[in-house]
């Protein structure tokens, strides 16, 4: 069941960013100061409007693997409900679906686990009877270390311990679940401003056909609810004191894979050059448009129903036929020339293109000084909206 814990501030708050020295033990928004594999620099601020609805979160070495890496920004909207405990809890929702369904792709992962915590979004505003019904738009980026096959051979999964046992996740029925989701398999193909469409795929459901995916998603089977836990878990004191890192080999591969719903973007830059690795879903895009029409809603104003200006969301449970939480998801293989990524909200967005703010960072080594800089930037040309901004800067010369 999702839990609130959610305080009488109108503002989304994020887990305060705290610093170890090498290792995190999977713990929320903490820097490992001597990653040898990549920094991260987070920077945000409320700009013009009179709260604050982002929200933020990273993992450093996640899933307790040296070098992976989990990266998240959430834009809410109608309040901060959404984005808050999106920011608390969805990376919780990615590593259980890594654990419970280590066969399926990462895109489908990425996938599922959008739905899934779409699902729990919508339950928690049932239980609140309406008092929460905000929603907001994601963009996630899973740093993955992977065998030349794009699997994690070297890992006993069986063995692993959740690092969080207090999370809302608990055991899901997943009987007649069915997960079929096309994606992008590179972002490489994209550039700039520009962006590769996805393909369609098609269902024999017509329901599901309306819904489908544009941007590389697709909609599930009814989410189940879910239940209490029968599985036994470490307490946080034992599962931090018994947890050991994972050292991959020297020769695996990192993948990039980029997850979005809504207009929050994520933008690689690759030799100096921009490539998007999300796409916008407004309902200013024609595709986004006509499936909203096919469901029976309507666009006006660019807007869902006259209402709401991106046309998918976790949250906004009122909407949840128009407005899905399907993701476009892409996959790229990190190389020597990739040298940081930038996730950012709308409120970035609204006032600076892709290599454009590929070309103000460029030349900062610092991820924290480009994620300030690049706040900064939007804040003095009158951004309308919350920034929040997330850097990853590459370092290519890994030491296991």
């Amino acid at each position: 069941m999702p839990r609130t814990g959610f305080n009488e501030s109108p503002n989304a708050r994020s887990k305060s960013i705290t610093t170890a020295d090498l290792d995190t033990y999977g713990i929320l928004n903490r820097h490992a100061a001597k990653n040898i594999w990549y920094q991260v620099g987070v920077s945000e601020d409320k700009g013009t409007r009179r709260t604050m609805e982002d929200a933020h979160s990273f993992v450093t070495d996640f899933d307790n693997i040296r070098g992976q890496g989990f990266f998240a920004i959430f834009d809410g909207h109608a309040g901060k409900h959404a984005a808050e405990w999106c920011g608390n809890h969805f990376h919780e929702y990615l590593l259980d679906s890594l654990r419970s369904a280590s066969e399926m792709t990462v895109p489908d992962l990425l996938n599922k686990t959008f739905h899934e915590v779409d699902g729990s979004l919508s339950q928690l505003c049932e239980e609140s009877d309406g008092k929460i019904h905000s929603g907001c738009t994601a963009v996630t980026a899973f740093l993955r270390i992977e065998d030349a096959d794009g699997h994690q051979s070297f890992l006993d999964l069986a063995s692993s311990q959740s690092p969080y046992p207090d999370s809302p996740v608990s055991t899901k029925s997943r009987e007649g679940d069915e997960l079929a989701s096309p994606h992008e398999s590179s972002g490489e193909s994209a550039s700039g401003d520009e962006v590769t469409k996805p393909k369609k795929k098609s269902m024999s459901n017509p329901i599901k056909k309306a819904l489908l995916s544009l941007g590389g998603g697709s909609i599930s089977g009814a989410i189940s609810p879910r239940r209490k836990s029968q599985s036994t878990t470490l307490s946080r004191k034992d599962s931090k004191e018994t947890k050991t890192v994972r050292i991959p080999p020297e020769n695996s591969r990192r993948v990039l894979y980029c997850a979005n719903a809504g207009d929050a973007r994520g933008v690689l830059c690759r030799a100096g050059k921009a490539i998007r690795l999300t796409y916008d879903h407004k309902g200013s895009d024609k595709q986004e448009a006509k499936r909203i029409t096919d469901a029976g809603g309507f666009v006006m104003g660019g807007r869902v129903n006259g209402v709401l200006a991106v046309t998918r969301s976790l949250g906004d449970s009122s909407m949840k036929d128009f407005v899905v939480g399907a993701p476009y998801t892409t996959e790229t293989e990190l190389c020597d020339e990739d040298e940081f990524l930038i996730l950012a909200c709308d409120g970035l967005w609204d006032v600076i293109g892709d290599q454009a703010a590929v070309n103000q960072i460029k030349t900062m080594g610092d991820a924290q000084t480009a994620s300030q800089h690049l706040l900064r930037y939007a804040l003095n040309n009158h951004t309308t909206d919350n920034v929040t901004v997330v850097v990853v800067r590459f370092k290519n010369n890994q030491q296991s």
